[in-house]
C-alpha cells in the first residue's frame, strides 16, 4: 500500500523562515513536510497600476523541490496556521488540496 512508504515530517518553526528553508533543503528523505506557525511575510514589492511605490507581495517560503499547499485566505490579514510541502518526487501521486 502507498501509505506504508510515505514519510512525513512535522515541525513547529515559530514563524522563523530560516528554519523553514533549512528543513526544505535538508529533509530530502521525507515525502511530506508539515510546517506549523509558518512565517508569513513580505517577499518583495511588485509593480502596481494604482501605486507608484508598488504593492507588497506577501507569502511563505518556497523551494523548487517542494510543492506548497495551504488553505485559502479569508482576508489579507489572515495567514495559514499550517503549510504542507510535498516533495516533487511524489508528484505522480497527484496530491490536491
Amino acid at each position: 500500500m502507498i501509505c506504508d512508504i510515505l514519510k512525513i515530517f512535522s515541525q513547529n518553526v515559530q514563524k522563523n523562515s530560516l528554519i523553514v528553508n533549512t528543513i526544505l533543503e535538508n529533509q530530502t528523505s521525507f515525502d511530506i513536510v508539515f510546517i506549523q506557525e509558518s512565517p508569513w511575510s513580505t517577499i518583495c514589492t511588485v509593480p502596481s497600476s494604482t501605486s507608484c511605490k508598488g504593492e507588497e507581495l506577501v507569502g511563505v517560503p518556497h523551494h523548487p523541490n517542494w510543492l506548497t499547499f495551504a488553505r485559502s485566505l479569508v482576508n489579507q490579514l489572515d495567514s495559514p496556521r499550517v503549510l504542507t510541502y510535498i516533495n516533487i518526487c511524489t508528484s505522480h501521486l497527484r496530491f490536491s488540496l
